[in-house]
């Protein structure tokens, strides 16, 4: 397997530097995924950008954006993205029951919640090629044709996470590896 550079703020190009200098006084640390994508600038760049778009700028709450998240990341089975968003949603003070169901692909403990986890597993697994019945459910279920895009932001934003992760087998930060999880039974879509 190819051995992809993860970058310091000494060895990144000179138009990543400013992207992972955020990054480190963000976390405290320079997360491995912005280490990797450090080699193509435009990736960490647009990735950063999509990730404060989709928590900062959505009208999902918390629960639901770890809901969305975790449902591309579980789908895609994501050995880095799982564990970071576990850690992410503890410090968003997301219920655990939610976050477990999540990682194990169990019940949520609500129907619009389990409304939401459908709707992006269709939307990432039928590549957003959706008939009107599956987009009336999740309406039904009290979303809007707004949440319906920004599902799309999130897959986008996920795609590019899980895919570089995938290819470069990023290792788990050491602050998220007591957060470690693999897919169970089926490979990955």
């Amino acid at each position: 397997m190819t051995e992809f550079t993860r970058h310091t703020l000494d060895t990144a190009p000179e138009a990543s530097r400013p992207l992972l200098e955020q990054s480190q006084k963000a976390f405290g640390r320079l997360p491995g995924l912005h280490a990797v994508m450090a080699e193509a600038p435009a990736l960490l760049d647009g990735y950063k950008q999509l990730h404060r778009l989709f928590a900062e700028e959505t009208s999902f709450d918390k629960d639901e954006i770890t809901v969305v998240w975790q449902t591309i990341n579980v789908e895609h089975a994501c050995h880095y993205c799982v564990p970071a968003h576990t850690g992410i949603a503890k410090m968003m003070q997301v219920d655990d029951a939610i976050t477990n169901a999540l990682r194990d692909e169990t019940p949520l403990p609500n129907a619009r919640l389990e409304a939401l986890r459908d709707f992006t597993l269709q939307v990432v697994r039928q590549r957003g090629a959706l008939d009107e019945p599956q987009v009336q459910a999740f309406l039904d279920a009290g979303y809007t044709q707004r949440q319906i895009l920004e599902v799309i932001l999130a897959v986008a934003q996920k795609v590019m996470s899980n895919y570089t992760n995938h290819l470069a087998n990023t290792p788990v930060d050491q602050v998220m590896q007591k957060f470690a999880w693999e897919k169970k039974g089926a490979t990955a879509a």
